[in-house]
C-alpha cells in the first residue's frame, strides 16, 4: 500500500478516537458538574455553558500557534504531542474536586490540542492532488463518526460503570491515537527555516489570498449554521410532539441524522470534487444546505424534521472537504500547516459562536428564526463564495 494511504486510513482511526473521546462530555457535563457541587440549576446550565465553551475558544486562539509548529517540526510530531496531552488531560478530568479544576483543564485541553489539524495537514500535504477530495472526505467522516458514537459511549460507560470513567476512557482512546500515531505514520519531513517568516511573508507566499480568506470566512459561517440549530433541537422537538415520553431518544435520533448524512455522503462527494472541482462542490453544498433549512421551520412532526435534517446532513458533508481541499490547492506545502490552523480557528469560534447565537434568536423571535437566520446565512455566503472564488476557479 502507498505510503500516504497507509497514513490516511491510520489518520482515520487516530481522528476517530479522538473525536470519540472527546465527545464523550457532552451528555454526561451537566451532570458531572453537579457531582462536582454545583446544585443550582442556574448555575449548572451557566458552568456548563462555560465549560463546554471555553474549550472552543482556546482551541481557536492556540490552532494557528500549532499549525505554525507543524511546518517547522513536521506533522507526526504534532499528532504524537496533541494525542499525549490530551490523553494526560482527559484523564485528569477525572480526578477533579471542584468545577474551577474542570474548568482549567477545559482550557488546557483546547490550548494544548491541536491534532485534527495536523492530520488535516498530513493528509494533505502527501496525498495527490487529482485524489485530494476523496482523501479528506473520507477523513472527515473519522471526525463525524466518532463524534456521533463518542456520546453513546459517553452515556453507557457513566451509567454502568460510573460518571468519573468516561474521563478515563478518554484517555484511553487519545493513548491508542497516540500509539498509532507514533508506530504507524511515516512522514519524511524536511526541516526549512519557517522560524523566520513572518505573519506578512507567509502571506505573500500564499497565491491567492483572496481565495484563502473566503474560505475560512466559509468554514466560520458554516459552523454558525450548524450549531446554531444544536441547541434547541430538543426544545423544538418537545413542541412538536404530543407525547414527550421519548423526547431524549427521539432527540438523539434527529441529532444523529445529520451526522450519519455526513459519514455516508462525505468521502462520495470529496471524490466528486475530484472529478469536478471543490469550488463546484461548494456552490451547490451551500446552496442546498440553506434551502433545506427553510422548511425546517415549518414541520409539523419530528420524523419531518429528521428527513430535512438528514437531507442536509447529504448536502453538509460536501462543505469541509471542499474547502480543505480548497486550502491545499491555495497554499505552499511549507505553510500548510498555518494555513489550516487558522482555517480551524475559523472553525472553533463559528462553533462558539453558533451556539450562542442559535439560544439567543431563539428566545427573542422563537425557534423558527433560528432557521430563517441559518438559512439565509448559508445562501448570502453562497453569493459571495460565487463572486470570490468560483468565477476564479
Amino acid at each position: 500500500m502507498e505510503i500516504w494511504k497507509r497514513n490516511l486510513f491510520v489518520c482515520w482511526f487516530c481522528v476517530f478516537a479522538i473525536s470519540s473521546g472527546m465527545s464523550q462530555i457532552a451528555p454526561i457535563l451537566p451532570i458531572y458538574i453537579e457531582h462536582l457541587g454545583v446544585h443550582n440549576t442556574a448555575a449548572i446550565e451557566r458552568w456548563s455553558g462555560i465549560a463546554f465553551g471555553i474549550n472552543f475558544i482556546s482551541l481557536a486562539i492556540f490552532s494557528p500557534i500549532w499549525g505554525k509548529a507543524a511546518d517547522k517540526y513536521g506533522r507526526k510530531p504534532m499528532l504524537m504531542r496533541a494525542s499525549l496531552w490530551l490523553a494526560l488531560i482527559g484523564s485528569s478530568m477525572g480526578f477533579v474536586h471542584n468545577v474551577y479544576q474542570f474548568v482549567g483543564l477545559r482550557i488546557l485541553q483546547g490550548a494544548l490540542s491541536g491534532f485534527i489539524a495536523a492530520a488535516i495537514t498530513l493528509v494533505a500535504t502527501q496525498t495527490p492532488k487529482e485524489r485530494a477530495g476523496w482523501a479528506l472526505g473520507t477523513l472527515f467522516t473519522g471526525s463525524v463518526g466518532g463524534a456521533l458514537l463518542g456520546p453513546l459511549f459517553g452515556g453507557y460507560i457513566a451509567e454502568t460503570i460510573g460518571i468519573r470513567s468516561v474521563f478515563l476512557s478518554i484517555g484511553v482512546l487519545s493513548s491508542l491515537a497516540f500509539l498509532a500515531s507514533w508506530l504507524f505514520i511515516k512522514e519524511n519531513f524536511i526541516a526549512s527555516n519557517q522560524e523566520t517568516l513572518t505573519m506578512r511573508e507567509v502571506w505573500r507566499l500564499i497565491p491567492n489570498p483572496g481565495l484563502f480568506l473566503a474560505m475560512c470566512a466559509t468554514t466560520f459561517v458554516v459552523q454558525i449554521s450548524l450549531m446554531s440549530i444544536e441547541p434547541i433541537v430538543t426544545v423544538y422537538i418537545t413542541q412538536l410532539s404530543e407525547d414527550t415520553t421519548h423526547v431524549a431518544l427521539i432527540s438523539g435520533m434527529v441529532f444523529s441524522a445529520s451526522g450519519l448524512a455526513n459519514v455516508l455522503a462525505a468521502s462520495r462527494l470529496g471524490r466528486l470534487s475530484d472529478k469536478i472541482g471543490p469550488h463546484k462542490v461548494m456552490m451547490v453544498a451551500l446552496i442546498i444546505a440553506g434551502l433545506l433549512l427553510i422548511p425546517q421551520a415549518f414541520v409539523k412532526t419530528a420524523w419531518q424534521l429528521g428527513v430535512l435534517r438528514f437531507l442536509q446532513g447529504m448536502a453538509t458533508a460536501g462543505l469541509l472537504p471542499a474547502i480543505n481541499t480548497l486550502i491545499k490547492r491555495s497554499t505552499p506545502d511549507r505553510v500548510t500547516g498555518r494555513a489550516f490552523g487558522f482555517s480551524q480557528s475559523a472553525q472553533f469560534l463559528g462553533m462558539f459562536a453558533g451556539a450562542a447565537i442559535g439560544g439567543q434568536l431563539a428566545a427573542l423571535w422563537g425557534i423558527s428564526s433560528v432557521f430563517f437566520f441559518t438559512g439565509g446565512l448559508l445562501l448570502a455566503n453562497a453569493l459571495w463564495v460565487y463572486k470570490m472564488v468560483y468565477r476564479n476557479c
